[in-house]
């Protein structure tokens, strides 16, 4: 019904990646069992941070799962390339 990737730096942080959930089964909090279910694992494996890239829209998910917002930068690459 759903999945999240958590990718890790080989140091202390951790990037989650790819957090979905089945249409058939969103808006009942599976999203944000997931999102804790990494939070939980990372944690287990000694990772300290947990970053996430979302989409504006899922914000309020991400500050459930207790996120908050960071300053970041972001480089756009091979733009205007076919």
């Amino acid at each position: 019904m759903g999945f999240v990737n958590v990718a890790w730096d080989g140091g202390i942080h951790g990037f989650v990646l790819d957090t979905t959930v089945h249409p058939d089964y969103r808006r009942r909090g599976f999203a944000l069992a997931l999102l804790n279910e990494a939070a939980r694992a990372a944690s287990d494996h000694k990772l300290e941070w947990l970053h996430a890239d979302f989409v504006p829209e899922l914000e309020p998910l991400y500050r459930r799962a207790g996120y908050r917002p960071t300053n970041a930068g972001l480089l756009e690459l091979n733009v205007g390339t076919a």
